[in-house]
């Protein structure tokens, strides 16, 4: 008898066991409110990075046409490492923004800093032509803008 067989003793255990572990992991799942909204959060973050990476990648709509296997690594890999380089940017713009806010006397808790995303667009001009500055939005932001959260301000200066 084949190790991988539908009848073998031993295949049959471990499937049946495989099952009583997810039953009681959905179950879990369902009856704890907690960790629903933990993994509905990490799903929600691996959506936003996806979705900032499609976007990041515009070229031929995210397709890979070439049937070469390196040539197809090679064009993950490279999406992968703008997307990431683009984000530790954002990231880096952000901390720079909260430190000036910070000396300016806004106060920033734990929950204004939850709301902001690195996976901003508005500011990135995917072509190359007349590219948005951040010092262009400090002006903005401290004459014409009602602001109503600190996250607010710091969306507004990117």
């Amino acid at each position: 008898m084949r190790s991988g067989s539908r009848k073998n003793a031993t295949y049959t255990a471990f499937r049946e066991v495989g099952r009583v572990i997810r039953t009681v992991q959905l179950l879990r799942y369902l009856s704890d409110a907690p960790l629903r909204r933990r993994v509905t959060a990490a799903t929600n973050k691996v959506g936003a990075f996806n979705g900032f990476s499609q976007w990041l990648g515009f070229g031929n709509r995210g397709v890979i046409a070439d049937n070469d296997p390196v040539e197809q690594e090679k064009a993950m890999k490279f999406d992968a490492l703008l997307t990431n380089a683009v984000v530790f940017h954002n990231a880096l713009d952000i901390a720079e923004i909260v430190r000036q806010l910070l000396e300016e006397g806004w106060e920033i808790g734990p929950e204004d800093l939850a709301r902001i995303s690195p996976y901003l667009t508005e500011h990135i001009n995917r072509f190359g032509i007349g590219a948005r500055l951040p010092c262009f939005c400090r002006a903005f932001v401290q004459s014409e803008v009602t602001v109503h959260t600190t996250a607010d301000a710091i969306s507004l200066w990117l």
